[in-house]
């Protein structure tokens, strides 16, 4: 460990008030701080600094050394060499190597983050998708706001729902952004803020929430057939979930998912019916233009209501509630996807954590995550 002894540069003789260089010294303090190692070294640095008089202020008042973190006990190079390690090694690894406190580390990154990411702009946001996300049992649900365009997150909200958002809008009405479109699943709670706060935006509804939700009344649809299905029926339908939620191309030859699909299929009208809807239902995505994927929409739904069977006849009344954000998609083909990414290296950022115990420095990495890189190491 090296022990350096150094004298306050002459450039620290301003009053640290006004910068009035006309001072008197007045006695002197000790500074202990912490400097990058030399070597494999720990290296701390004992300084005299003066106490100033400014003949303006009339004040006496300890001096700003310039190399020195105001009001903490490390370097400017301390602290960069710390953020650099921290994009490659955990604070504990980082706090270990440098011979300090994971606390000094933690509160170098967290001011970091907020000096750099703590106020995303809002001015440029023209394409955004809103979503919320589980974060834990002691924060639960934090509702995330994604730039589309960069993939960065520029709000992140406590809770779910319309409340969550209050403060977002209030920024993006200062900022004065030109939103052209809203990605969002079809929550009431979203349908109405974005209604109230952006009406001339294009709201999109995300299309892989609207096959989810077809997928979730074909399992209910199932799960009631099978209720009320004969023994000899349940031993067909056992198991066949995931079948019916898969996508056609993707079942399996050799494990004779092909086969057994059909024969369930075949066995039960109500199923086969709601089973090919749920396969046409994707082909709303994929016409030539917005007119024609409306006339799809609307043929769509006359045939759900035709079959009779609940669940479709209620399915088809949700689409038809949410049609225009649907066919929206034309103008603006986005969805919430990126925000499935997001969910992913918040995953990993909290596993590579065991979890934030500072709520607030958890929603600094979140501003900054769009540049986090993670790879399997070991």
């Amino acid at each position: 460990m090296f022990f350096l002894q150094m004298k306050a540069p002459e450039s620290c003789y301003r009053c640290p008030k006004c910068g009035n260089r006309d001072v008197k010294r007045r006695g002197t303090f000790d500074r202990v701080v912490h400097a990058p190692p030399i070597g494999m070294d720990r290296t701390t640095l004992f300084i005299k600094a003066p106490r100033l008089q400014c003949k303006r202020c009339n004040q006496v008042l300890n001096a700003v050394l310039p190399n020195v973190v105001p009001l903490c006990n490390y370097t400017k190079s301390f602290a960069r060499l710390a953020i650099d390690l921290r994009k490659m090694m955990t604070i504990f690894d980082v706090a270990q190597y440098l011979g300090v406190s994971e606390t000094m580390i933690r509160s170098i990154d967290k001011k970091y983050l907020q000096k750099n990411f703590g106020k995303p702009r809002l001015r440029d946001l023209e394409i955004m998708a809103i979503d919320e996300i589980y974060v834990g049992r002691t924060q639960k649900f934090l509702t995330i706001v994604l730039n589309w365009q960069t993939g960065a997150i520029v709000f992140v909200g406590k809770g779910k729902g319309e409340n969550a958002l209050n403060s977002f809008w209030k920024r993006l009405r200062s900022s004065r952004a030109k939103v052209k479109a809203v990605a969002t699943d079809m929550a009431n709670a979203y349908y109405a803020a974005v209604r109230k706060n952006l009406p001339q935006a294009k709201h999109v509804f995300d299309r892989f929430h609207i096959i989810k939700r077809m997928n979730e009344k074909l399992t209910d649809l199932r799960r009631t057939l099978q209720n009320e299905a004969e023994q000899m029926d349940k031993k067909v339908l056992k198991g066949l979930r995931w079948l019916l939620l898969k996508h056609p191309d993707n079942l399996d030859d050799s494990k004779d998912e092909r086969i057994r699909l059909q024969e369930a299929l075949a066995l039960n009208q109500s199923l086969a019916t709601a089973y090919y809807l749920k396969d046409d239902l994707s082909q709303i995505w994929q016409q030539l233009d917005k007119t024609t994927a409306g006339k799809f929409l609307t043929d769509w739904c006359h045939r759900a209501r035709a079959s009779g069977i609940k669940v479709l006849m209620t399915m088809a009344k949700t689409l038809q509630a949410y049609r225009t954000g649907i066919l929206n998609w034309y103008d603006f083909p986005i969805s919430s996807g990126p925000l499935e990414g997001i969910n992913n290296k918040i995953g990993a950022l909290q596993r590579m954590a065991y979890g934030y115990r500072d709520p607030e420095y958890f929603v600094d990495k979140l501003y900054a995550l769009h540049i986090a890189k993670f790879a399997l190491i070991g």
